[in-house]
């Protein structure tokens, strides 16, 4: 459990799982807003990390909360190409410091079919030379696609990495139009 995680106050939450064009995607929300994205959401994984939420939210979750809904219909609409802003509320408790503060440039700093370097992203938070922990704020970011890490790129033109996978992010750019769509 992380520095934020263990800071969390106990709060009502819900959770469930989107079926997208990336895979099985699980979703939770609090009464703040959504809290954690997460890529590859299979049975296995959904069990495990409904466990860690609990652990860190306390109680049992609820059957919906009016932000997983809200969270739910947004990603949709996104994934159709139907959604370039999303309006959810945020909950930030999983994420801190400094992670916390290029989390929150890079969600109003870089719209929707536009991309960054991890230097200019550490640059726009005051941190010069710090790029090798922006990639580490991007790793660890809790809200993948809602807080966009995927439009995070390479200095040298190359991808970056991606906690979702690679193929995860290319196939995110190519709907956002910053990379050709797969042929196949």
């Amino acid at each position: 459990m992380t520095n934020a995680e263990q800071d969390v106050q106990r709060r009502e939450w819900a959770w469930g799982r989107l079926d997208t064009p990336v895979g099985l995607v699980l979703l939770a929300a609090t009464d703040e807003g959504l809290a954690r994205v997460l890529f590859h959401a299979d049975e296995r994984a959904s069990r495990r990390e409904r466990a860690r939420l609990e652990g860190i939210f306390g109680s049992a979750p609820l059957p919906e909360t009016p932000h997983l809904a809200t969270a739910t219909a947004e990603l949709t609409a996104y994934f159709a190409g139907e959604l370039r802003a999303f309006t959810v509320p945020l909950d930030w408790s999983l994420s801190s410091g400094f992670h916390a503060r290029v989390l929150h440039a890079l969600t109003v700093g870089v719209p929707y079919g536009s991309v960054v370097g991890y230097q200019d992203l550490a640059d726009r938070v005051g941190e010069p030379g710090a790029a090798r922990v922006v990639g580490a704020a991007m790793g660890s970011n809790p809200l993948p696609v809602v807080v966009p890490c995927h439009r995070v790129v390479a200095s040298d033109g190359g991808i970056g990495g991606f906690s979702g996978g690679l193929e995860i992010k290319r196939l995110l750019l190519a709907l956002e139009g910053v990379l050709p769509a797969p042929l196949f």
